[in-house]
């Protein structure tokens, strides 16, 4: 999360703007919002502009800020929750990530601008893709309450993993998301792939303990990760649980025929795919291993997986009344 502009929401100390108010309130229970803008993000620029200037027109107090690390973020949004009805994050997962320990600690309630590389959480919830849509989802003011994972004590939105999603996350740089978008995933994915080895590890879970050897072990709470494919089809982030697979394929090219599945969230179907699901799972492996929380690497093996069920509440599109 860096800056790169010259003006108030740039400067050190997360750089505080405010957006005074404009037009007429839509939304009379959220006036006044906390706002973080990742202007580091693929489109987190555009995000400034249109959402801040969309939220004030709809009549609300904007407390605006750019910060220039994630580590900024929770502090943040802490030190400036008296008052607040609802933060906004204008980013991508990442950005998302960095908010989740404040969310929870001040049970304010989050409000999504999508502004990264593949916006996974604001599709696992049905947000719309256009910036002016997601700020108007906001002005409605419907919420829903969802979960989050826990690896830890590290939250997490969409997934936690180890394996060759954690080595995607080392190689995926700042710049080739900036440069390529959601096509820098799959040419850093094809690189990790010429080099995958697989692991052996211990999953246990409430079923017993199983010892594997894989080339990723994935534990999803929202349903989408990794610029669009699906952790299970049928999951869903407010349902209390977690769904797991390892990948424990012995040739890396059978990822070619599986790639369809893996969009779909049907890989559970293949045999060498070991799908479960279940409030709670350990991992460990015989050294340490990185694991990737929502893009981040965050923490090591052996790792404890969590459900914190309704941990936050999010603004979402209102159901269509039929």
């Amino acid at each position: 999360m860096a800056g790169d502009g010259a003006d108030a929401a740039d400067r050190p100390s997360a750089g505080i703007e405010r957006a005074g108010q404009g037009g007429r309130p839509r939304s009379p229970a959220v006036r006044r919002l906390l706002m973080i803008i990742n202007r580091g993000s693929r489109a987190g620029g555009e995000a400034a502009g249109v959402a801040v200037s969309r939220l004030t027109a709809a009549g609300f107090d904007l407390m605006i800020s750019a910060p220039h690390s994630p580590r900024e973020v929770a502090p943040w949004i802490e030190a400036h929750a008296d008052g607040a009805q609802a933060v906004v994050v204008a980013g991508g997962d990442g950005s998302l990530n960095a908010a989740a320990p404040a969310l929870v600690k001040t049970g304010l309630p989050l409000g999504i601008i999508p502004a990264g590389t593949a916006n996974d959480l604001a599709r696992t919830l049905g947000l719309p893709d256009t910036m002016e849509a997601a700020a108007d989802v906001i002005a409605t003011g419907h919420q829903r309450q969802i979960d989050l994972g826990d690896v830890n004590g590290h939250m997490f939105f969409n997934v936690a993993s180890l394996g060759l999603s954690a080595e995607l996350a080392r190689q995926l740089t700042r710049e080739s998301k900036r440069r390529f978008g959601r096509a820098s995933y799959v040419l850093t994915a094809l690189k990790v792939l010429l080099n995958a080895r697989p692991f052996r590890a211990m999953i246990v879970s409430d079923e017993g303990a199983a010892r594997v050897k894989t080339l990723q072990i994935a534990v999803g709470n929202g349903r989408y990760y990794g610029g669009g494919m699906a952790v299970e089809h049928s999951a869903e982030i407010d349902d209390s649980h977690l769904d797991l697979y390892s990948l424990e394929i012995g040739q890396v090219w059978k990822l070619l025929a599986m790639a369809y599945d893996f969009r779909k969230g049907r890989h559970g179907l293949w045999r060498e795919v070991r799908a479960t699901r279940g409030p709670a799972f350990e991992v460990r492996t015989r050294k340490p291993r990185p694991i990737n929380a929502d893009g981040e690497l965050v923490t090591f093996t052996p790792a404890r997986f969590s459900v914190r069920s309704k941990a936050v509440s999010v603004f979402v599109p209102a159901p269509v009344q039929s």
